[in-house]
């Protein structure tokens, strides 16, 4: 089975005016200055920087070193954020909770099991859709962690679920202050990676799974009372849903990743050429079929999905995914809506989270920790464009999905 879970190693933590007064012609704009005497007498490195070269630029050998100590530095902190091959390659680390037992299988709802998601992570945005589609908020409850400055997935006071919209707060099954610590409450305890998704039984205090994708089987599960009737991996597509996924994950989920971690030229290449090709392909299926398995949507567009909502955000940009953007590919960008439109899917999408949590934690792949304005065609409203999907039913009529309330 694919690895599919977030962790966290690494974390991190103006406009013109113009007066009321226009500028006479002939005038020339005056000059900024870079910084006022009272700044400059704060800034330490400023102050280090007159008394080695003056005014003037920083001389050929300081470049040179501090270029080659940034990049010893990137390569160490890479290796711990994105594990890689000899090759420079991502290779994402296997979870070590791996699959739900079969006895929460037989029977779910003898166990009060808690879901730990974080917002920007597409694998918990999964199992955040599903749980929503499957109608099972009132079975399994959930905590949200966000990005702590240490790199840590952490509980921040407050917060919580605020009406419809899920928002990082408080841990409400155990009262823990980081996920480590919660994953550190199961019986011999645990020193591994503490990533979500991670379902976990309240009474037996043990991790249930921390794959992404075995969490949402589980969840499709018609063994959960009072679950919606909507079956995401109906028996007859299941064959055609594992093919998907098997190209989806390592292209397109992992893809992304892929091109953001890799640590050589060649690695990105190889990565960037596999995303692409596949995000051709699936362009031109979807010309013809409104979800990847017809007119059924499945467990295979729901992981699809989450990474094509995240696309324009934040892997266009911040991953090097640059050859196109999700907006130039036309059936990719209204299936992308059309999954968006679903009754309660946009409820879990939280934009803002999404580029906080990639822009302002990956500090090795934006040490800046600025982050740029959302996409326009990102936006709520953008995303609530019509997208006419529903004319490529088989029966040329619009098959709603229903989510009981």
């Amino acid at each position: 089975m694919w690895t599919s879970a977030c962790s966290l190693f690494l974390g991190t933590t103006l406009p013109l005016h113009r007066g009321s007064r226009g500028i006479p012609e002939g005038r020339a704009l005056p000059r900024a200055r870079m910084s006022s005497s009272s700044s400059a007498a704060t800034d330490p490195l400023a102050a280090v920087g007159r008394l080695l070269w003056g005014r003037s630029l920083p001389p050929g050998p300081l470049v040179s070193t501090v270029r080659f100590t940034w990049s010893a530095a990137w390569h160490l902190m890479m290796r711990q954020l994105a594990p890689s091959d000899p090759a420079g390659s991502y290779s994402r680390p296997p979870g070590a909770f791996g699959s739900v037992p079969d006895r929460y299988r037989r029977n779910p709802s003898t166990a009060r099991l808690h879901l730990y998601v974080a917002l920007p992570c597409p694998w918990a945005h999964r199992t955040l859709i599903v749980r929503a589609l499957r109608n099972l908020e009132p079975q399994i409850p959930v905590s949200v962690a966000a990005p702590g400055f240490d790199g840590s997935w952490e509980f921040p006071g407050g917060g919580g679920i605020d009406g419809r919209d899920l928002i990082p707060g408080p841990d409400r099954a155990n009262g823990r202050r980081t996920l480590r610590e919660v994953y550190g409450m199961r019986r011999g305890g645990y020193d591994g990676r503490a990533t979500v998704p991670m379902l976990w039984d309240v009474e037996s205090r043990e991790v249930v799974c921390n794959e992404s994708y075995d969490i949402i089987d589980f969840f499709n599960s018609a063994a959960f009372d009072g679950s919606s009737s909507l079956d995401l991996s109906p028996p007859e597509l299941k064959r055609e849903i594992e093919e998907w996924n098997r190209v989806i994950y390592s292209n397109v989920n992992n893809g992304v990743y892929r091109c953001g971690f890799a640590q050589s030229q060649e690695a990105y290449d190889v990565a960037v050429n596999e995303l692409f090709t596949t995000l051709d392909m699936l362009e031109s299926h979807l010309s013809a079929s409104r979800y990847l398995c017809g007119d059924v949507l499945t467990l295979a567009d729901v992981c699809l999905f989450t990474t094509l909502i995240r696309f324009d955000l934040v892997y266009n940009v911040l991953f090097k995914c640059t050859k196109k953007k999700l907006l130039e590919y036309h059936n990719l960008h209204g299936y992308t809506r059309d999954i968006y439109q679903i009754p309660k899917v946009a409820e879990t999408c939280n934009l803002e989270a999404i580029m906080e949590g990639y822009y302002q934690t990956l500090f090795p792949l934006n040490p800046g920790n600025i982050r740029p304005v959302m996409p326009s065609a990102c936006e709520n409203q953008s995303l609530s464009e019509p997208h006419d999907r529903e004319s490529l039913s088989s029966n040329g009529k619009h098959r709603q999905i229903h989510v009981s309330e």
